[in-house]
């Protein structure tokens, strides 16, 4: 008991380790996020739900720095990665990121996909970095497929290479952008198990997801947005059993429903 105790004691002392405050991006007169804010601590699996166009992907893109805000703020570890002068390069290793297309390298094979990074970023050696990326080869189960191309991969496959190259890095914070809406039905079920373990084992996440089953099971926040705003955000049991607002209560039952 008071073990437990001093852990939340302490949950609750620490910095989360990303803050959002006021966050708004617009394209041109067209405003995507309005008003931003939320917390990240460290081992939340964080999940973004809403329809497409609320601005989910946007969010994370500017979390990740690949869109600039127009307005507000993005710390990591308390520091504000908006201000001018942050090295980009190794923000991103710090915080990774899983894109919906994988985003591989078409000219590399599956183990030099997870090795650039860790020797062109993190200036690690050839042998550090074949062994840290064939760890989280093995880990997503594509240890066999090193040599290949991602030509000759199933979706489902380079999305776990993606995800292992992400892994490679060894962020604090990983995000994934809808990372089963472009995988065939059978092949989505790999790769929410391969997010299932690194959620069970603790690595902090932020998943924009369709899965509506996945995010009720594995997020210990669910964050629902709806015309750029967060309309609600909770727990899982709160989001999904028990929605307050309206738009929520819309949004699940087309879901939940299917």
């Amino acid at each position: 008991m008071a073990e437990n105790e001093n852990k939340t004691a302490k949950a609750e002392n620490e910095s989360p380790i990303i803050r959002v405050e006021h966050l708004g991006k617009s394209f041109g007169s067209h405003e995507v996020l309005k008003d931003i804010n939320f917390n990240v601590n460290k081992g939340d699996v964080t999940c973004v739900i809403g329809s497409s166009g609320s601005g989910k992907s946007t969010l994370l893109r500017c979390i990740n720095l690949l869109e600039e805000a127009s307005s507000g703020h993005i710390y990591f570890n308390d520091t504000d990665i908006i201000t001018k002068g942050i090295n980009v390069h190794k923000y991103r290793s710090q915080v990774g990121m899983v894109f919906q297309h994988f985003n591989l390298f078409n000219n590399m094979t599956v183990l030099e996909n997870c090795t650039v990074g860790v020797r062109k970023v993190l200036k690690k050696d050839d042998a550090y970095a074949k062994a840290i990326a064939e760890k989280f080869l093995e880990k997503v189960g594509m240890i066999p497929y090193i040599n290949a191309k991602p030509a000759q991969l199933s979706g489902g496959q380079a999305q776990r290479v993606a995800i292992a190259r992400a892994l490679a890095m060894e962020p604090e914070v990983l995000l994934f952008d809808e990372p089963t809406s472009a995988l065939d039905p059978e092949m989505v079920g790999e790769v929410l198990d391969v997010m299932r373990a690194l959620a069970s084992e603790g690595l902090t996440m932020i998943i924009v997801t369709h899965e509506m089953a996945f995010a009720r099971d594995v997020s210990s926040k669910v964050v629902f947005m709806d015309q750029g705003v967060i309309a609600e955000e909770g727990t899982p049991d709160v989001i999904f059993n028990n929605p307050k607002n309206p738009r929520t209560q819309e949004f699940l039952s087309r879901f939940m429903n299917r």
